[in-house]
C-alpha cells in the first residue's frame, strides 16, 4: 500500500478546513420546547423590564425605612399592619408613617413603602409589629428592571441554547426564537468486510459488524446537525462515487468512512478535491477534507478522534455557534508518551481533578471509548507528559 508522501500538521489542516467552511444562511423559528441545543440566529432583546415592578425580595413587611432607623432589640419600634397580601396580589393600602403591609417574596411593593423588613426581625402581636432592627431605603427590594431592562440584549446570536437560557426567555414572555437550521450531514460507510446483522458464521470468515454509522449519527446530533444515512456501501468504485455525489448535492457536510488511505480498494478520496489528505494526528492519520467532505478512517476509534479534532468544529461554524468545548485542568495519574512529529489524541478518564490515561490503544478497540470521558492532546513537538504533570482535558 502506498504511503503518504507528506503529512499536514494538525493545526495547519484544521485552519484549512475551518477557512473553507461557511455559515449556512437558513433560519427557522421554533418554540422554546424545541429550542434546547439550537443556535440563535439573531440577538434577542427583552420586551419588558424584569422585574416588571419594584418587588419584595423576602417575606416580611413593607415599611418606610425612616420609621425603623431607631429600632433596636432592646427598644423596638411599633408599627401598625394595615394590609396583608399573598402571592400575586397587590396592596390596596398605601404605607404611611407608622404603618406596614405584610407581604411575600415577589409581591409588588405597596405605594409609599421603600424597604422590606424580614419577618424574622419583628415580633407580631395582633395588628402590631415590633421592629427589632433598622432597614435602609431599598433594603430587601428588587427594583423594576434591576435584572433586565426593556430592550436589553439578553442572548446573543450564536448562543447555544441551554435550559437556563430557555427559562430566561420565558420569564420575559418570549415563546419562540429564530435559530439556525440544523445542517444536514450525510454519512456513508464503506467496506466489503462490513455486515449489519449478527452472523456468527460470517464473523468467523472475517466479516465485521458495522458500528461507525450509529456513533456518527449520535455525534452529529450532539453537535448541532441532522444526520442523513446513505447506508453501508461495498468497496465498489462506481457505487461509492454515486453515493458521494448524491450526498454532496443533498447535504451541507458529508462524512465517509473507510477508503481514506491508499489500498487497492480505497476509493473515497479519489472523488473529492482535497485541501489536505494525511495529517499528523494519531489515531486517524489518513483523514482528508475538501468540498465539504471529510474522508475518514474505517476504525471507530480513529473516526471518533477525527470527529472531535475536526468535524465538530466544522458543524459549529456551519451554524455560527459560539462554541468552545468544556475543558478542565487535571493531573495525570500515569506517564503518556508520544513520538515527535505526531499530534496524539489520548483518551482519558477524568475524575476529581485527575486524568487517567486509557491504555487500550488500538483504533478498533471501541471499549476504550466507553471507558473514557475526555481526551488530551500531545502536540507534534512533544514526546509526552510525565505522571503528575498538569494537562488540559477536553470533555466529551
Amino acid at each position: 500500500m502506498r504511503e503518504f508522501k507528506k503529512l499536514t500538521p494538525y493545526e495547519e489542516a484544521f485552519q484549512l478546513m475551518l477557512n473553507d467552511i461557511s455559515e449556512i444562511p437558513d433560519v427557522e423559528e421554533v418554540s422554546l420546547d424545541e429550542a434546547l441545543g439550537r443556535v440563535l440566529a439573531e440577538d434577542v432583546k427583552s420586551p419588558i423590564d424584569s422585574p416588571p415592578f419594584d418587588r419584595s425580595a423576602v417575606d416580611g413587611y413593607a415599611v418606610r425605612a425612616e420609621d425603623t432607623f431607631q429600632a433596636r432589640e432592646y427598644a423596638p419600634v411599633e408599627l401598625e399592619v394595615i394590609y396583608e397580601i399573598t402571592a400575586g396580589m397587590e396592596s390596596k393600602a398605601e404605607v404611611t408613617s407608622g404603618k406596614a403591609v405584610k407581604l411575600m417574596t415577589g409581591n409588588k411593593m405597596p405605594k409609599g413603602a421603600n424597604a422590606v423588613i424580614m419577618q424574622e426581625h419583628v415580633k407580631r402581636e395582633g395588628n402590631k409589629i415590633y421592629v427589632l432592627r433598622p432597614v435602609a431605603p431599598g433594603q430587601n427590594v428588587a427594583f423594576k428592571g434591576e435584572d433586565i431592562k426593556k430592550g436589553q440584549v439578553i442572548l446573543k446570536k450564536g448562543q447555544i441554547l441551554r435550559p437556563q437560557d430557555l427559562s430566561l426567555l420565558k420569564s420575559v414572555g418570549i415563546k419562540k426564537v429564530k435559530v439556525k437550521r440544523k445542517p444536514r450531514v450525510g454519512i456513508i460507510v464503506t467496506g466489503d468486510e462490513l455486515i449489519e446483522e449478527l452472523d456468527e458464521k460470517a464473523l468467523t470468515e472475517g466479516k465485521i459488524l458495522e458500528s461507525n454509522s450509529i456513533m456518527l449519527k449520535g455525534l452529529v446530533r450532539q453537535y448541532f446537525g441532522e444526520p442523513v444515512f446513505y447506508g453501508v456501501v461495498p468497496d465498489d468504485e462506481s457505487t461509492i462515487k454515486e453515493k458521494l455525489e448524491r450526498a454532496k448535492n443533498e447535504c451541507d457536510l458529508v462524512l465517509i468512512t473507510g477508503g481514506s488511505a491508499f489500498g487497492d480498494k480505497d476509493y473515497a478520496h479519489r472523488f473529492v478535491k482535497l485541501l489536505f489528505h494525511g495529517t499528523t494526528i494519531k489515531p486517524g492519520r489518513p483523514v482528508g477534507y475538501g468540498e465539504r467532505v471529510f474522508v475518514m478512517s474505517g476504525y471507530p476509534v480513529a473516526v471518533f478522534a477525527q470527529f472531535h479534532l475536526f468535524v465538530k468544529y466544522a458543524l459549529a461554524k456551519l451554524v455560527g455557534a459560539n462554541f468552545e468545548p468544556i475543558k478542565v485542568k487535571a493531573k495525570l495519574t500515569a506517564r503518556v508518551s508520544s513520538t515527535l512529529g505526531r499530534y496524539e489524541f489520548v483518551k482519558v478518564w477524568y475524575e476529581d481533578g485527575k486524568a487517567k490515561p486509557i491504555r487500550k490503544s488500538g483504533s478498533g478497540l471501541i471499549s476504550s471509548l466507553v471507558e473514557s470521558n475526555g481526551y488530551i492532546t500531545i502536540p507534534e513537538d512533544s514526546e509526552g507528559y510525565l505522571e503528575g504533570e498538569e494537562v488540559e482535558v477536553v470533555l466529551y
